[in-house]
């Protein structure tokens, strides 16, 4: 059944849902076909696998806050390659409770005479407002991004957001004073509650900061995990390397099944976060790096190290030369590329090929339901 009208009143303008026109199933067919025809002769697919819910699945939640070309005060997201502020009330793939801390927030503005920040004018204090909610543990964080750090009647504020939503566990107020399109800047202060939250994932505890990657939508992220630690086939004999590997998730899932994991991650704040998960699961035979995980896998390589598992979840741009390069150095048994990018996923095949290994099977896991975003699982072997 394909939707005659559009069930969200700013999709035209959003630009985030492509696929709202289409009954949920059609959408997985869209989807399935697009794989199929990017991976023909490189990958056999088994099937795309959707959600029961399709709504209302993302916990992370992003409003910008800003004034509209009259300068009135408005929050919402901007409309698709533009910095124009698209007002919304609600959205059908958000969470719901983030969407409404998000409209209490902007109520609350007035009485405490704090201005949305103009990015014409450069006046104002509130940028951003970022909402994380943990699906298994129900706790909240609120991210308050302002262009200054000084924030006027900030306990009274607090105070006042609590009242209305005392299921909020934490609140932060970050400082991003740059004339730049990123989100957080470098400093933050608690202004209630630990500064984190917890999420459960495949049975294993995760903290979650302001500045950390976790997946948006945990639901599917277990199927899809689940689907790639059951491609890697670990024994338990096994040393698996966990590259980009983020705050630690997959890999200290996979820690359970197997003899030893190596994570490697560039990102400072996220390395210290997974060494934190590794010690709240007591998990004891994982190790991270803060390094670039080519230039360890290479020089793991040349020290005639051995890896019987690669695990690389590389971001949309794909992978590099220079990182395939080294797993072929390496030469581990299995290769599992999990990709939110089926175009350089199908680019990254075709180079892993050249270098020995080969796809034996892919699954399409739906973790943006409504968007034209796909998630792909692979299984790479010699």
């Amino acid at each position: 059944m394909r939707h005659t009208k559009s069930p969200c009143p700013v999709s035209g303008k959003c630009g985030s849902c492509q696929y709202l026109h289409l009954s949920y199933q059609e959408q997985l067919k869209a989807k399935q076909n697009t794989l199929s025809a990017l991976l023909k002769g490189l990958c056999p697919l088994r099937g795309m696998i959707g959600m029961d819910n399709p709504y209302h699945y993302r916990n992370k939640v992003h409003a910008v806050f800003g004034c509209d070309r009259r300068g009135k005060p408005v929050s919402g997201i901007y409309e698709a390659n533009s910095h124009r502020i698209v007002p919304v009330e609600s959205c059908l793939i958000e969470d719901e409770k983030a969407d409404e801390i998000i409209g209490t927030v902007r109520r609350l503005l007035p009485s405490f005479k704090i201005r949305n920040y103009d990015e014409d004018t450069g006046y104002g204090l509130l940028r951003h407002v970022l909402v994380k909610r943990g699906f298994s543990t129900g706790e909240i964080m609120v991210v308050l991004v302002t262009a200054s750090p000084v924030f006027p009647s900030k306990n009274n504020f607090v105070k006042a957001l609590l009242k209305e939503h005392p299921d909020i566990t934490t609140i932060i107020q970050n400082i991003n004073g740059r004339g730049t399109s990123m989100v957080l800047g470098e400093k933050e202060h608690t202004l209630y509650g630990p500064g984190y939250i917890e999420d459960v994932l495949c049975s294993c505890t995760f903290r979650i900061s302001s500045k950390s990657f976790y997946q948006v939508n945990p639901v599917q992220t277990e199927i899809l995990y689940g689907k790639a630690l059951e491609m890697a086939g670990l024994t338990g004999k096994e040393t698996v390397i966990d590259a980009y590997c983020g705050i630690g998730t997959i890999g200290i899932i996979a820690s359970k099944k197997a003899k030893e994991v190596i994570g490697i991650e560039l990102n400072p704040d996220a390395v210290r976060d997974a060494v934190q998960n590794a010690r709240r699961n007591s998990v004891n035979n994982i190790r991270f790096y803060c390094n670039d995980a080519g230039r360890f896998m290479t020089e793991m390589a040349r020290r005639k190290g051995k890896a019987d598992v690669v695990i690389m979840d590389p971001p949309r741009t794909g992978s590099t030369k220079a990182f395939m390069d080294s797993i072929a150095a390496l030469e581990p048994e299995r290769v599992i590329y999990i990709s939110c990018g089926p175009d350089t996923l199908a680019r990254d095949l075709r180079y892993m090929k050249t270098l020995g290994y080969h796809a034996r099977e892919g699954w399409g896991v739906d973790l943006f339901p409504w968007t034209g975003s796909i998630e792909t699982v692979c299984l790479l072997s010699k």
